[in-house]
Protein backbone atom coordinates (compact mmCIF):
# COMPACT_ATOMS: atom_id res chain seq x y z
CA UNK A 1 0.00 0.00 0.00
CA UNK A 2 1.63 3.20 -0.88
CA UNK A 3 2.03 6.12 1.88
CA UNK A 4 -0.17 8.33 0.41
CA UNK A 5 -3.16 5.42 0.64
CA UNK A 6 -2.42 4.84 4.15
CA UNK A 7 -2.29 8.18 5.41
CA UNK A 8 -5.74 8.40 6.12
CA UNK A 9 -5.35 5.33 7.96
CA UNK A 10 -2.81 6.64 10.22
CA UNK A 11 -4.59 9.18 13.38
CA UNK A 12 -6.73 5.97 13.86
CA UNK A 13 -3.47 3.59 14.54
CA UNK A 14 -1.52 6.14 16.37
CA UNK A 15 -3.79 7.35 18.44
CA UNK A 16 -2.56 5.24 21.30
CA UNK A 17 1.25 4.88 19.54
CA UNK A 18 3.90 7.31 21.19
CA UNK A 19 4.33 8.96 17.94
CA UNK A 20 4.96 8.34 13.99
CA UNK A 21 6.10 10.12 11.37
CA UNK A 22 4.72 9.75 8.03
CA UNK A 23 6.20 11.55 5.08
CA UNK A 24 3.23 13.36 2.80
CA UNK A 25 5.11 15.57 0.22
CA UNK A 26 4.02 13.54 -2.81
CA UNK A 27 0.25 14.98 -1.87
CA UNK A 28 -0.64 18.36 -3.57
CA UNK A 29 -0.76 21.54 -1.46
CA UNK A 30 -0.50 24.73 -2.36
CA UNK A 31 -1.17 28.43 -1.56
CA UNK A 32 -3.18 31.67 -2.11
CA UNK A 33 -2.17 35.30 -1.39
CA UNK A 34 -4.02 38.57 -1.94
CA UNK A 35 -6.27 40.85 -0.70
CA UNK A 36 -9.39 38.66 -2.64
CA UNK A 37 -8.06 36.03 -1.52
CA UNK A 38 -10.82 34.81 0.63
CA UNK A 39 -13.46 35.49 -1.43
CA UNK A 40 -12.27 33.44 -4.11
CA UNK A 41 -11.62 30.28 -1.51
CA UNK A 42 -14.56 30.88 -0.05
CA UNK A 43 -16.59 31.10 -3.72
CA UNK A 44 -14.83 27.66 -4.90
CA UNK A 45 -16.31 26.25 -1.52
CA UNK A 46 -13.63 26.14 0.80
CA UNK A 47 -14.51 27.07 5.06
CA UNK A 48 -11.77 29.34 5.89
CA UNK A 49 -10.01 30.19 9.43
CA UNK A 50 -11.31 33.46 11.29
CA UNK A 51 -7.65 34.29 11.94
CA UNK A 52 -3.87 34.14 10.93
CA UNK A 53 -2.58 31.30 12.27
CA UNK A 54 -5.67 28.93 12.22
CA UNK A 55 -6.23 25.98 10.41
CA UNK A 56 -10.06 24.19 9.39
CA UNK A 57 -10.33 21.42 8.10
CA UNK A 58 -12.53 20.48 5.36
CA UNK A 59 -15.84 17.89 5.04
CA UNK A 60 -13.41 16.09 2.74
CA UNK A 61 -10.09 15.67 4.75
CA UNK A 62 -8.25 18.53 3.13
CA UNK A 63 -6.99 21.39 5.48
CA UNK A 64 -7.26 25.35 4.59
CA UNK A 65 -4.23 27.29 7.39
CA UNK A 66 -4.25 30.74 7.31
CA UNK A 67 -1.01 32.56 7.49
CA UNK A 68 -1.50 35.73 7.87
CA UNK A 69 -4.25 38.14 6.89
CA UNK A 70 -4.25 37.38 3.21
CA UNK A 71 -2.02 34.10 2.45
CA UNK A 72 -3.61 30.58 2.91
CA UNK A 73 -2.22 27.52 2.45
CA UNK A 74 -4.09 24.30 1.30
CA UNK A 75 -3.23 21.15 2.32
CA UNK A 76 -4.80 17.83 0.37
CA UNK A 77 -6.91 14.67 1.73
CA UNK A 78 -4.78 11.60 1.77
CA UNK A 79 -8.76 9.91 1.04
CA UNK A 80 -8.84 11.90 -2.66
CA UNK A 81 -5.13 12.00 -3.06
CA UNK A 82 -5.19 15.62 -3.05
CA UNK A 83 -6.92 15.51 -5.92
CA UNK A 84 -9.50 18.66 -4.92
CA UNK A 85 -6.00 20.60 -4.16
CA UNK A 86 -4.21 19.53 -7.17
CA UNK A 87 -7.28 20.66 -9.48
CA UNK A 88 -7.55 24.02 -7.48
CA UNK A 89 -4.45 24.46 -8.64
CA UNK A 90 -4.41 23.90 -12.07
CA UNK A 91 -7.96 25.95 -12.28
CA UNK A 92 -6.49 29.08 -10.81
CA UNK A 93 -6.28 31.77 -13.75
CA UNK A 94 -4.60 35.58 -12.97
CA UNK A 95 -7.58 38.07 -13.81
CA UNK A 96 -8.39 41.59 -12.06
CA UNK A 97 -8.50 39.97 -8.36
CA UNK A 98 -5.73 40.55 -6.15
CA UNK A 99 -5.35 36.61 -5.58
CA UNK A 100 -2.26 35.09 -6.73
CA UNK A 101 -1.27 31.46 -6.88
CA UNK A 102 1.83 30.44 -4.42
CA UNK A 103 2.60 26.88 -5.59
CA UNK A 104 4.11 25.20 -2.16
CA UNK A 105 4.28 21.60 -4.03
CA UNK A 106 8.16 21.97 -5.45
CA UNK A 107 9.28 24.62 -2.37
CA UNK A 108 7.75 22.80 0.94
CA UNK A 109 8.67 19.20 1.77
CA UNK A 110 5.68 17.83 4.38
CA UNK A 111 5.52 15.46 7.10
CA UNK A 112 3.38 14.24 9.34
CA UNK A 113 3.83 13.41 13.11
CA UNK A 114 0.98 11.60 15.24
CA UNK A 115 0.65 9.79 18.62
CA UNK A 116 0.43 10.69 21.98
CA UNK A 117 4.15 12.13 22.29
CA UNK A 118 4.22 14.55 19.37
CA UNK A 119 4.46 17.46 21.68
CA UNK A 120 7.14 16.38 23.50
CA UNK A 121 9.11 15.10 20.49
CA UNK A 122 8.46 18.71 19.23
CA UNK A 123 9.58 20.52 22.52
CA UNK A 124 13.72 18.42 21.42
CA UNK A 125 13.37 20.36 18.65
CA UNK A 126 11.44 23.87 18.55
CA UNK A 127 11.22 26.55 21.31
CA UNK A 128 7.54 27.29 20.57
CA UNK A 129 4.96 25.53 23.09
CA UNK A 130 2.91 23.02 20.98
CA UNK A 131 1.58 21.11 24.15
CA UNK A 132 -2.17 20.91 23.69
CA UNK A 133 -2.58 23.51 26.45
CA UNK A 134 -0.91 26.16 24.72
CA UNK A 135 -1.26 24.73 21.34
CA UNK A 136 -4.71 23.30 20.53
CA UNK A 137 -6.21 21.71 17.39
CA UNK A 138 -6.72 24.46 14.43
CA UNK A 139 -3.31 26.19 15.95
CA UNK A 140 -0.85 27.10 13.66
CA UNK A 141 2.90 27.94 14.59
CA UNK A 142 5.64 29.25 12.03
CA UNK A 143 8.76 29.12 13.64
CA UNK A 144 12.03 27.58 13.39
CA UNK A 145 12.61 23.57 14.21
CA UNK A 146 15.79 21.96 13.99
CA UNK A 147 17.78 25.36 12.74
CA UNK A 148 15.00 25.56 9.99
CA UNK A 149 11.62 27.21 9.17
CA UNK A 150 8.69 25.46 9.73
CA UNK A 151 4.92 25.75 9.63
CA UNK A 152 3.33 23.52 12.72
CA UNK A 153 -0.23 22.79 12.00
CA UNK A 154 -2.03 21.13 14.67
CA UNK A 155 -5.09 18.95 12.68
CA UNK A 156 -5.32 16.39 15.29
CA UNK A 157 -7.36 16.34 18.28
CA UNK A 158 -7.73 15.14 22.26
CA UNK A 159 -7.78 11.50 21.15
CA UNK A 160 -5.42 11.35 17.96
CA UNK A 161 -2.83 14.25 18.16
CA UNK A 162 -1.25 14.94 15.24
CA UNK A 163 1.01 17.79 13.48
CA UNK A 164 1.14 18.43 9.63
CA UNK A 165 4.99 19.97 9.48
CA UNK A 166 6.09 22.13 5.95
CA UNK A 167 9.65 23.37 5.56
CA UNK A 168 12.01 24.00 2.58
CA UNK A 169 11.99 20.72 -0.10
CA UNK A 170 15.56 20.73 -0.07
CA UNK A 171 15.64 20.00 3.59
CA UNK A 172 13.58 17.13 3.64
CA UNK A 173 16.40 14.37 4.38
CA UNK A 174 17.82 16.59 7.34
CA UNK A 175 14.68 16.96 8.74
CA UNK A 176 13.55 13.74 8.89
CA UNK A 177 16.07 12.28 10.41
CA UNK A 178 16.03 14.88 13.10
CA UNK A 179 12.50 14.10 14.03
CA UNK A 180 13.12 10.55 13.67
CA UNK A 181 15.91 11.46 16.55
CA UNK A 182 13.83 13.37 18.36
CA UNK A 183 11.18 10.22 18.51
CA UNK A 184 13.95 7.87 19.03
CA UNK A 185 13.33 8.02 22.86
CA UNK A 186 9.44 7.63 22.45
CA UNK A 187 9.53 4.70 20.51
Amino acid sequence: MSSLATASNTLASTSLTACALQDLTDLPRTGFRGAHSAEYLQARGFTLPGAPNRATPQQDGCQVARLSQTEYLLLGSPLDGGERIADEEARWELDHQANYLLPRQDSHAWLQLSGRRISEVMAKLCGVDLHPRAFGPGAVAQTSAARINVIVINTGSDLAPCFELLFDRCSLDYFKAAVLDAMSEFD
